[in-house]
């Protein structure tokens, strides 16, 4: 497996102006604003340890579907800190469910290790949603960068790096079953009947249907879409 050929370091610049909005031709503005790319210090060992730092991003950054939908979830009082889906948390119950397959034509294990890998560009680039006005392309190049600053700066084109980028572009691809499989939401669907029910939404005048209705209807496995029944039947039962 080739890592992709593109320049990160350079290729920054063309972030800021992204982050600016002077690139994008969409109705809304892009504002997103993007850390500044890792430069290698040449001692691989560090290096390694800076993409062990950057993974703490996926276990602090919340889903900006939540956020943006104004899902206002109370605060702990010990913490003070909003009780929102990381996107780690979110990617250990997709291990989980790749887990719980009874499909015995899928390779679980790589199931497993695309439901891993397939959020780490968002360490770097946050969670870019389609109403932020990046076109797919440009969402595309940022995340492409990422990933390659991840395998060229941090991990020095390594056995590691060539494993991890492999299995992001095959999830990315969509081309084999393990990856679709990966991608169908039934996670959202799962973690938007879960607030639904603890916070009372209703209640508070927050609206979750369009995550319900941006995941269950387009569930694309069988099985992944016997669960998103049930799980519709549980809220039906329940209204």
């Amino acid at each position: 497996m080739v890592l992709l050929q593109l320049n990160p370091v350079n290729d920054l610049s063309r972030h800021i102006h992204l982050a600016l909005g002077m690139e994008s031709h969409q109705k809304n503005t892009p504002v997103r604003t993007f850390r500044p790319l890792y430069q290698s210090s040449g001692d691989t060992m560090k290096d390694k340890l800076a993409f062990f730092h950057l993974l703490e991003e996926l276990k602090t950054q919340k889903r900006t579907g939540w956020v943006n939908n104004k899902v206002s979830i109370p605060r702990v009082a010990s913490t003070q800190a909003s009780i929102l889906t990381p996107c780690e948390d979110s990617t250990s119950r997709e291990v989980i469910l790749a887990l719980c397959t009874e499909d015995t034509t899928l390779d679980i294990a790589k199931c497993v290790m695309l439901a891993v890998v397939h959020d780490l560009a968002e360490a770097q680039v946050g969670d870019i949603t389609p109403d932020e006005g990046f076109t797919k392309e440009e969402k595309r190049k940022l995340e492409e960068d990422a990933m390659t600053n991840v395998g060229t700066e941090m991990l020095h084109n390594s056995s590691a790096a060539q494993r991890i980028l492999a299995l992001w572009q095959e999830y990315e691809a969509q081309e084999s079953r393990e990856a679709r499989f990966v991608k169908d939401r039934m996670e959202m669907a799962l973690q938007a009947r879960e607030y639904e029910k603890r916070y009372n939404c209703d209640m508070q005048g927050m609206d979750l249907q369009p995550f319900f209705d941006s995941s269950i209807p387009k569930l694309r496995e069988p099985e992944i879409r016997s669960w998103g029944e049930c799980l519709q039947s549980e809220r039906n039962g329940d209204k």
